[in-house]
C-alpha cells in the first residue's frame, strides 16, 4: 500500500462560504491580552474516542505557525532553531556555521525584547485559544466530523512538531487506529520559508513515527493558504475601521493605510515564491471591502542580516512619511494572525513608540480573539472537510528519482513516482532520507532551481509540490 504523504495531500483553495453573522465585541481582543487570562481559555485535547455511531470523527485541527518563546529562558533555542532553518533564512553552504552563531549573538538584545512586551510571546496563548475556540464551533457546524480537537504545532518553540505528532499518537490517532488529522497553516498568505517549512518538518516525524505503518496510520490532509477568504477579509477590514474612528473626522479621509507584513529575502522572492502576490491579493481584498476609502501601501518589516530583502521596510516608509509631513498612519499587521514580538515590539515600540508621533501613528488591533476571525478560521475548515480532499492526485506519469542519490539514474514509472525528501540536521549535515510511493499533484515550483542541485545530482526538499531536479544519463538537468 502507498504511504499518503501529508505534502501531496493538498486542499483546494478555501472556496469563500457566508460568514455567519459578523458581529463585533471590540472589547475581547483587550480583555484577553493579558497572558494567564488567555491560558485558563484554552481548552486541552482529551483522549480520543472512536465514535460508532457514524460520525467520522474524531478529527484532529493542527494549527502550524512560526512560534516564539513563551519565556525570555526559551529566546536562545528559539534562535537556534530559526536561523538553522535554510528554508526560512537561507545562508547558503555556511548555515551549520552562520547560524548559531547569528543565534548566539542575538540571544541577549532578543531577550531584552520580549522582556519588555510581557516576558515572553502571547502567541501559543493565542493559537491555544484560536484553535478551541474554533473546534467548539465546529462540533456545532459539522458534528458528523466531530469531536475537533485542537493541536498547536510550532516551527521553532514549543509545542514542537515532534511534540504535537507525539500528543495526537497518545491520544489514539495513528499507531493503526487510523483517524484523520488536518494540518491548518495560520499563516493565510503561503510562503515556502513559512507553511513550506512547517510541512516540511511535520512529514519528516509523520516518517519518524509512523512511517513503517502501512495500515491505521494518521490520514493527513493540508489546508496550505486562504489570504482572500471573506472573514479574514472582514476581521482586518473591522480592526481597520475601529482605528479609523480614533481620529477627528476632518482628518479621518486622508489617514494612510501601512499594511505591514514580515519581509522575504529577495533570493527567495527571484525563485518564484507566491508570498508576495498573495499578500498583496489580502491588501487589495480588504481595500475593496473598506471601497478603496483611504490611501494605503504594502510594505515590509522585520528583515535580518545583510542581505537583499523585500521591501519598502515599514520603518523607513513611516520615517518617510513623516518628513514629508503626513503623520496621519496607521499599521496594520496583515500576515499575522495575532500578537507577537513583531507586533508588540517592532511595531508598537520601535517604529510607532520612536516616531515622536505617537498620537497621531497608530496600530490597527491583531486577529487575536476576533469572533468574525475564528468564524472564519471555522468556515476554512468545514468547508475543507465537506471537500473530502485527502489526495487529490493528477494522473500523470513522473519520473523515478534515484533513491540512492547518486546522479544519473532515471526511469519511468507509470503515474507513480518515487518521492525522495532530504532534510537537514540543525547542524548542516544531511539528514534522513525519506522515500514514499505516492501519487503527486504538482501545486507549483517552490524555487528549486538549477543552482539548487548538490553535487550528488538532487536538490534538498523545498516542500510542497516542488519540482525536484536532478541530472539526466547524459548530464543534463531536468526536472
Amino acid at each position: 500500500m502507498a504511504l499518503r504523504n501529508p505534502l501531496n495531500q493538498l486542499s483546494k483553495r478555501a472556496s469563500p462560504s457566508s460568514i455567519s453573522k459578523f458581529t463585533s465585541t471590540p472589547t475581547l481582543s483587550s480583555r484577553l491580552r493579558n497572558g494567564d487570562q488567555l491560558r485558563t481559555l484554552a481548552t486541552v485535547a482529551p483522549p480520543v474516542t472512536q465514535d460508532s455511531t457514524g460520525s467520522k470523527g474524531p478529527t484532529a485541527i493542527v494549527f502550524m505557525n512560526m512560534g516564539g518563546p513563551s519565556t525570555t529562558a526559551e529566546v536562545g533555542s528559539f534562535l537556534s532553531n530559526l536561523f538553522a532553518d535554510a528554508d526560512l533564512i537561507p545562508l547558503g553552504r555556511f548555515q551549520s556555521y552562520l547560524g548559531p552563531l547569528i543565534a548566539k549573538r542575538r540571544t541577549p538584545k532578543i531577550e531584552k525584547q520580549y522582556a519588555e512586551i510581557g516576558g515572553g510571546s502571547p502567541i501559543r496563548k493565542w493559537s491555544e485559544y484560536q484553535s478551541a475556540e474554533m473546534c467548539k464551533l465546529l462540533d456545532k457546524m459539522s458534528p458528523e466530523t466531530a469531536p475537533h480537537k485542537p493541536y498547536v504545532a510550532f516551527r521553532y518553540a514549543n509545542p514542537l512538531t515532534e511534540e504535537m505528532y507525539n500528543k495526537l499518537l497518545a491520544d489514539g490517532f495513528g499507531n493503526g487506529k487510523g483517524g484523520r488529522a488536518i494540518a491548518f497553516t495560520q499563516y493565510p498568505q503561503y510562503s515556502c520559508s513559512t507553511t513550506g517549512s512547517s510541512l516540511n518538518e511535520l512529514w519528516k516525524w509523520r516518517q519518524r513515527l509512523e512511517g513503517k505503518q502501512t495500515t491505521g496510520a494518521i490520514e493527513w490532509s493540508v489546508i496550505d493558504r486562504w489570504p482572500v477568504h471573506p472573514g479574514l477579509t472582514e476581521a482586518l477590514a473591522r480592526n481597520i475601521e475601529d482605528q479609523l474612528a480614533t481620529y477627528p473626522e476632518e482628518r479621518r479621509k486622508d489617514v494612510v493605510l501601512l499594511f505591514s507584513a514580515h519581509s522575504l529575502p529577495m533570493s527567495v522572492v527571484n525563485r518564484g515564491d507566491p508570498y508576495p502576490s498573495e499578500v498583496a491579493a489580502t491588501v487589495y481584498a480588504v481595500m475593496q471591502r473598506l471601497n478603496f476609502s483611504q490611501p494605503y501601501r504594502l510594505v515590509w518589516q522585520s528583515q535580518v542580516g545583510p542581505q537583499p530583502w523585500l521591501g519598502a521596510q515599514t520603518s523607513d516608509t513611516v520615517t518617510a512619511y513623516i518628513e514629508k509631513g503626513q503623520k496621519d498612519l496607521i499599521l496594520i499587521p496583515v500576515a499575522f494572525t495575532s500578537d507577537h514580538i513583531e507586533t508588540l515590539f517592532e511595531l508598537d515600540n520601535e517604529v510607532i513608540g520612536e516616531s515622536g508621533h505617537k498620537d497621531t501613528i497608530k496600530r490597527a488591533e491583531s486577529l487575536n480573539g476576533n469572533p468574525i476571525f475564528i468564524q472564519a478560521l471555522a468556515d476554512i475548515a468545514k468547508s475543507h472537510m465537506d471537500s473530502g480532499l485527502i489526495i487529490e492526485a493528477e494522473k500523470a506519469d513522473r519520473k523515478k528519482v534515484n533513491p540512492s542519490l547518486h546522479p544519473g539514474v532515471w526511469s519511468a514509472e507509470s503515474r507513480r513516482c518515487r518521492v525522495v525528501i532530504v532534510t537537514t540536521s540543525h547542524h548542516g549535515q544531511q539528514g534522513e532520507m525519506h522515500e514514499v510511493l505516492a501519487e503527486l499533484r504538482i501545486w507549483h515550483s517552490c524555487g528549486a532551481d538549477a543552482d539548487d542541485v548538490d553535487s550528488a545530482g538532487l536538490t534538498k526538499s523545498t516542500i510542497l509540490g516542488i519540482v525536484y531536479l536532478a541530472s539526466s544519463d547524459d548530464g543534463t538537468r531536468t526536472g
